[in-house]
């Protein structure tokens, strides 16, 4: 079927201002497409033939939005009262494509403070894009998680939307069905970023998502049915999303655990982690794979240790967290068995491994800065880089030097059997660690002069100061 998608507008509308922005494009043949949205939503896409061919006629309208400046598009939108008619699309579209072109429009037109506020502020229109997540199309809820991440970064109405949240409990639901359920990369990232983003705004919603759970309530529904969800707990579905995009998105694995981290900052949070059925062994092992198989590795450059400092601290951060809380938890006995996963060698090798590639970086860029002037917003660029490697260090010191003090003599000949202890990894350690966690070092020093009296000589050797308070 031929016929012209875009057809220009006359010498007589562009005198009267019909075309939209620069464009040779009507505003009234454009607003004429949208409307006929409506006409069509209550078939299904492809039903008899007509609306199927209706839908790509919209698609079309969409991809010719998306090639107009954003700013011509929004504000013509806005003019025609765009919003109104996507509400109702989003009231009686049984078409997907179509409410997914809505929600992507209203996100492109958020992007603008003004019509960003306009849009926030509508209650219905509100509520309406808020249950949008509930739907059982993959685009739409990605366009949706698009929409809120928008919003919610725009500090004049990110407060509108915290509070809407947290007053609708099936946000929760559907949030977690998504994590725990969905294959689509690109769809769990967005709505990572959106829980993170809401974790990071507000507190008491973060407590109240972390202590939901406890009862079950309606999420999607295919063919209008409703459907009971599971028993949600935010941990596992986190950990869910976490596995599904760590191979495919860096990104996205750096924004699951800086969520995994926020949950880290309130005590209900780590017991969350620590106090699941597993005593916190399926995170342990998440995080303690990343760091030990795939995130800095022994063939990897020191410089790799720059690329991966924000979710490296993120990770270690947690590990921190959970094996500080081991302390006053139930596990102390377990803590000094050599079986006890929380003290694992490899970790620990690990962990040298990081600052030692820190070091290798330190010294780089000592040596850059020798050798040119840098630009003032390249210095501020470095000094920024060297603060998030400063924060990297101060949570890897903090764990290495827990878990060294809790080594046995036991635990202490299996690193050294395994290689991750020698003269030159515990003396990168000591570098490190002294003489802020003098006290671990010391402790540590006695057990290793149980299992290696001369490697223990050549370290306060090195360390003179440890040989004084011994």
């Amino acid at each position: 079927m031929d016929r012209n998608p875009s057809p220009p507008c006359s010498d007589a509308e562009e005198e009267e201002g019909d075309a939209v922005g620069n464009t040779v494009y009507s505003k009234h043949w454009l607003f004429s497409v949208l409307t006929r949205l409506i006409e069509v939503c209550g078939c299904r896409e492809g039903a008899g033939g007509g609306p199927g061919i209706l839908c790509l006629e919209i698609v079309e309208v969409h991809l010719l939005l998306h090639s107009l400046s954003p700013q011509d598009v929004a504000l013509f939108l806005q003019e025609f009262n765009a919003p109104d008619i996507f509400m109702g699309v989003f009231a009686k579209s049984k078409c997907p494509r179509l409410t997914e072109i809505c929600v992507g429009i209203l996100g492109n037109m958020a992007c603008f403070q003004d019509i960003c506020m306009s849009i926030s502020k509508d209650e219905n229109l509100g509520q309406v894009l808020l249950q949008r997540l509930c739907d059982s199309d993959s685009p739409t809820l990605l366009e949706t998680s698009r929409l809120l991440l928008t919003c919610l970064s725009q500090p004049e109405v990110a407060n509108v939307w915290v509070e809407r949240i947290r007053e609708n409990p099936s946000v929760y639901d559907c949030v977690c069905f998504i994590m725990s359920s969905s294959t689509n990369v690109d769809l769990l990232v967005k709505v990572g970023e959106v829980v993170d983003k809401l974790f990071d705004l507000d507190e008491e919603l973060m407590l109240n998502w972390i202590k939901n759970g406890t009862c079950r309530s309606v999420g999607p529904s295919v063919d209008d049915s409703p459907e009971e969800l599971p028993d949600f707990k935010i941990v596992p579905c986190i950990l869910e999303a976490a596995k599904q995009v760590r191979s495919d998105n860096p990104e996205g694995l750096d924004v699951y655990m800086h969520i995994l981290q926020l949950l880290t900052t309130v005590d209900e949070g780590i017991q969350a982690i620590v106090q699941a059925p597993d005593g916190g062994k399926e995170t342990w092992s998440l995080l303690y794979d990343l760091v030990c198989q795939e995130l800095c590795q022994p063939d990897d450059p020191p410089i790799i240790v720059q690329e991966q400092k924000t979710v490296l601290a993120s990770i270690l951060s947690v590990l921190s967290a959970m094996f500080a809380s081991q302390t006053e938890q139930e596990y102390t006995r377990m803590r000094k068995s050599k079986s006890c996963f929380f003290l694992d060698m490899p970790l620990i090798g690990s962990l040298i491994r990081i600052l030692q590639y820190m070091e290798g970086c330190g010294k780089r860029a000592v040596e850059n800065s020798k050798e040119s002037e840098q630009e003032e917003t390249e210095r501020t660029d470095v000094n920024e880089e060297d603060f998030h490697l400063k924060i990297l260090k101060d949570i890897c010191c903090e764990l290495l030097s827990n878990m060294l003090q809790e080594l046995t003599k036991e635990n202490t000949l299996e690193g050294l059997h395994q290689g991750h202890l020698n003269e030159q990894t515990c003396s990168c350690a000591f570098q490190n660690l002294l003489p802020l966690y003098f006290a671990s070092v010391e402790s540590f020093l006695e057990v290793l002069r149980e299992a290696d009296q001369t490697l223990a000589d050549n370290l306060e050797k090195r360390f003179p100061s440890l040989k004084v308070h011994t």
